[in-house]
């Protein structure tokens, strides 16, 4: 990484003058005049978005819900009054065709097969499977292939496939990455999960395989979450996917640890052995003597949802051709089930509010474009609020796909999910900014309002992979999330359980606004973003990529 030259950090420090300083420090007397006529994030507009967003009248903001079309009116109604421009035309949104699928089991005759013998495997029980290509019927008749990791990594020296013709077949994987070793401690991330490991690249990878499908192999310790969560998210369950651009393979699924060995071991393979065998960059695909055949059938619907995009124009000749991206998904898990005429959190209740998840980032943008508007910065500002991140990052995936500006000339962006509803902190989340020049910036905006930033950790669960921010990473943009930091001010205790209530809310139907929380911690979460950006927006040159990092490739070209 280039060291950040002498004016960047100037504009580091410029731009973070308008934090809320903490009750613990003063401000210093030549802070005070500059930070009148820099943006400074009000807490009013922030807490009447954010009760308005997470209201039952939203529904839950879900994709396909009456609830997410209020939302897409309401942000760019708001949007305009916040001063902003849309970013092309007269409109401030971006349509995203998605499709929606639901597995048909009761209709279809879908079977794994060992010497023409059907293995027993129940739906939801032992697999799980849908279409990954939005079709509403196939007809299989495919062998298995076990292909380790399915894995494909230049930098590494890793291939799994060895060059072999995968066309028409069934792939077979495990999930996360190969694991670190005596010789070899830091590859693939060492102990962290790189998106190699992450069941997206594995469908992924299938699909440019020209693979006909992929059953993914589950293990609580290698997918970090038990069978549980795969079954609700695939069991008489609506997925959603872009039905525009590359799609999947026709089949994706994912098999129960018990039903992989079952399989294995009636195709007179050891499971275990072939799991080791993976472990080596030597490894080679190993055709199963098994099969996937029948029909599967699934109910296929095609809607539109939109991303909502304004933008405050720069002010330097050259550099507002240029851009910095705020962006926050406004979705959430919407209405679910019937409504039994309930109250409050009975049983009965329907609407997941998503009040944290992620009614605060959006609220938050809102707030940060009303400043942004009366103080531009040399480059634009681009705010964006992205539909279907709940249903696996959707939205964003669609802009970088067709990016409204540039992405050659989209500097970075700051991606903000779930806000700090609890409190003050001395420190702020900035995971992933390491990648980037991005890192050293968090470091002097934080510093210029008396925080830190949180001390990285390894990424054991891929963090970095699962949030709106990787869509840009992918195609080279520098981009990360920022999250709230942990060191709260005040009554440690108190803070540490309200952290751990919210963790038994998160993606429930009692994650809900409260009007008695303290906004302060959101709104120095919120500071802190527009601080970072306005920095990145005035900075002589835009941020680049660490030496070597995988997605600066992207970049370059």
């Amino acid at each position: 990484m280039q060291k950040l030259i002498p004016s960047v950090l100037a504009a580091a420090l410029s731009a973070s003058l308008a934090l809320t300083i903490p009750a613990h420090a003063a401000a210093p007397n030549a802070a005070n005049a500059a930070q009148q006529k820099q943006p400074k994030v009000q807490e009013a507009p922030l807490r009447a978005h954010l009760a308005f967003l997470s209201s039952d009248l939203l529904e839950g903001r879900g994709t396909g819900q009456r609830g997410g079309d209020l939302t897409v009116a309401y942000l760019e109604t708001q949007a305009l009054a916040a001063g902003l421009k849309p970013v092309l035309g007269k409109s401030f949104r971006q349509a995203v065709q998605i499709a929606g699928v639901k597995s048909l089991p009761a209709d279809s005759s879908l079977r794994l097969e060992v010497n023409g013998a059907a293995l027993p495997a129940a739906f939801g029980k032992d697999w799980v499977w849908a279409p990954g290509d939005a079709q509403a019927a196939h007809a299989l008749d495919a062998e298995l292939v076990f292909v380790g990791y399915g894995t494909v990594a230049p930098e590494e020296g890793w291939n799994d496939f060895k060059g072999q013709d995968m066309k028409g077949k069934v792939l077979v994987m495990m999930v996360n990455d190969p694991q670190p070793s005596a010789g070899q401690p830091g590859r693939f991330g060492g102990q962290a999960l790189t998106y190699y490991g992450r069941w997206t690249y594995k469908f992924e990878e299938a699909a440019r395989q020209g693979a006909a499908g992929v059953l993914l192999i589950h293990t609580t310790p290698s997918a970090s979450y038990g069978w549980s969560v795969i079954r609700n998210s695939w069991d008489n369950v609506e997925r959603f996917q872009l039905a525009q651009g590359a799609t999947g393979t026709g089949l994706q699924g994912w098999l129960t640890d018990d039903t992989a060995r079952s399989l294995f071991k009636a195709a007179g393979q050891d499971l275990d052995a072939l799991r080791a065998a993976a472990e080596s960059k030597d490894f080679r695909p190993v055709p199963l003597k098994a099969r996937v055949a029948g029909e599967m059938k699934a109910a296929v619907r095609r809607l539109e949802q939109f991303n909502v995009a304004g933008v405050v124009p720069g002010t330097d000749p050259k550099l507002k051709d240029e851009v910095v991206i705020y962006s926050a998904h406004w979705d959430h898990l919407g209405r679910q089930g019937s409504d039994g005429g309930g109250e409050g959190h009975a049983a009965t209740d329907t609407i997941f509010n998503g009040a944290v998840d992620n009614a605060s980032g959006s609220a938050a943008l809102l707030a940060m474009a009303q400043e942004a508007s009366q103080h531009p910065a040399r480059r634009s500002q681009m705010f964006l609020w992205v539909a279907a991140e709940e249903q696996g990052l959707l939205g964003s995936e669609a802009y970088a796909t067709a990016p409204l500006w540039p992405l050659a000339k989209t500097a970075a962006n700051l991606n903000l999910d779930s806000l700090n509803f609890i409190g003050v902190t001395r420190d702020i989340g900035a995971a992933g900014s390491e990648r980037t020049e991005l890192g050293k910036m968090a470091q002097a905006a934080a510093k210029a309002m008396r925080m830190v930033v949180s001390e990285a950790k390894p990424d054991l669960s891929g963090g970095y992979f699962r949030s709106d921010h990787f869509s840009f990473a992918k195609v080279g943009v520098p981009a990360f999330s920022i999250t709230g930091g942990r060191d709260y001010l005040g009554d440690k205790a108190a803070a540490k359980a309200k952290a751990e209530a919210y963790s038994k809310r998160y993606h429930q139907v009692s994650d809900e606004y409260d009007p008695a929380w303290d906004m302060a911690g959101m709104v120095q979460h919120a500071q802190f973003a527009l601080n970072l950006g306005r920095m990145v927006a005035d900075a002589p040159r835009m941020p680049e990529w660490q030496a070597g990092d995988a997605f600066g490739k992207a970049r370059a070209k």
